[in-house]
């Protein structure tokens, strides 16, 4: 019970009390407050508080505030430990889940979003963190894939409640959100105390730093981040307000999400390492560049509400190859540094989150497919970048322009 333990002494624990269990409790953890909210949100918003566009665009950039201050995390680990930092992330993030619909406007949502912000953005980071410390690198790709699948599997419970109580047990939008939000504050608690703090073999810089040879990682990272909004604002707001899917309609598609994920995900982990990480993104990429596209081509052109589906699925399933993003970085970086440019990698990849879906949904207003036309120019330029990756990255081997022009180490 937080007592520090040297990582290569864990293997000595109970096999529920060692540093992959951890992760994968971290992994079960998470979803349960975080998707409930997400699944439903778009319903909540519109039919509580009666969000048009712009509002919903407000409300996500407000949420990605704290993704794109998550360099603070730097300061904040010079004072407490990662993992600490970690479960109290999570126990924010569930507490203000749970109060979700105790604000039904929109000022009381800003407030109560940016809270739960901090605590999901804040764990996101130090978990990446802890995942790239303690995995591996030639088991890092596998196991990132298990861990993609269990946080798959924990929503896919959450989301199948949804769908089978909603409607016959006639649940309000408060009972959900207390629910998840205490189940996952409670199980971070668990886990702040039955686990010890493991020391990983290389301590990490505790200062904010950007090294040059890193740069197509952080172009990599600010292009995720700005694709990624258009598909989390407004995929699923398209579902509500285009095809009038209800609470449990939507649930049953993310249902469906899971499900595949649950299955895909170990395999893309099998894929990266086969493959390698620059033709697993080259892959990605060129996937979303479709999809967008063709979710553009729904407002151009009137397809149907079965290709937008479709089309959902096949999107949530090409974002779980980002894992390969993380690897790539696992591979080039200082041990030393992995830490605080986990920190600087969410700060760059939420650039964009701050102000694209305020702007985005201005222009939702008035032409719903530009706004997939311009995430269709985002994921090109995503394809641009990755053809620069190179078949066997290593530190002095960051990208294949590299051998022309060597980076310095700082």
């Amino acid at each position: 019970m937080l007592k520090p333990m040297p990582l290569a002494e864990a293997q000595s624990l109970p096999f529920w009390r060692r540093p992959i269990t951890l992760l994968f409790m971290m992994a079960l953890t998470m979803p349960i407050a975080f998707n409930a909210w997400s699944a439903l949100l778009n319903n909540f918003v519109i039919e509580v508080a009666s969000f048009d566009g712009a509002d919903i665009g407000l409300l996500h950039t407000v949420r990605e505030i704290p993704g794109f201050l998550a360099v603070g995390v730097i300061a904040v680990i010079i004072f407490i430990r990662e993992q600490v930092l970690a479960m109290i992330s999570l126990m924010m993030l569930g507490v203000a889940t749970a109060v979700t619909a105790w604000f039904p406007s929109l000022g009381g949502l800003l407030f109560v979003t940016l809270f739960s912000s901090i605590g999901f953005h804040y764990y996101e980071t130090v978990n990446q963190s802890l995942q790239l410390q303690w995995l591996p690198k030639d088991r890092a790709p596998q196991m990132l894939g298990w861990l993609v699948a269990m946080g798959s599997a924990a929503t896919m419970v959450v989301y199948g409640l949804i769908v089978l109580t909603w409607d016959r047990f006639d649940l309000s939008y408060n009972s959900v959100f207390m629910a998840a939000g205490g189940v996952t504050a409670l199980l971070a608690l668990f886990c702040l105390f039955a686990y010890p703090q493991f020391d990983a073999p290389t301590p990490q810089t505790k200062k904010l730093i950007l090294r040059r040879r890193y740069w197509l990682y952080y172009a990599l990272q600010f292009m995720a981040g700005a694709r990624r909004q258009i598909f989390v604002v407004f995929a699923g707001f398209m579902m509500v307000e285009k095809f009038g899917f209800e609470v449990h309609e939507l649930t049953s598609l993310y249902l469906i999400n899971l499900m595949i994920n649950m299955i895909a995900a170990p395999l893309l982990g099998k894929a990266v390492a086969k493959f390698g990480e620059r033709r697993t993104l080259i892959f990605e990429y060129t996937g979303l560049a479709i999809v967008f596209a063709a979710y553009g081509g729904i407002y151009w052109f009137g397809w149907g509400v079965l290709l937008a589906a479709i089309l959902y699925v096949i999107d949530h399933v090409l974002f779980a190859l980002a894992l390969a993003l993380k690897t790539y970085f696992q591979k080039i970086a200082d041990p030393a540094d992995i830490a605080p440019t986990a920190a600087v990698a969410f700060t760059i990849n939420h650039i964009a989150a701050v102000f694209l879906p305020a702007l985005l949904g201005l222009l939702w207003v008035v032409s719903p497919g530009a706004v997939f036309g311009l995430a269709t120019a985002m994921a090109v330029v995503s394809l641009l970048l990755s053809l620069l990756i190179p078949r066997h990255p290593e530190p002095g081997n960051e990208t294949i322009l590299t051998k022309y022009a060597p980076a310095p180490a700082e």
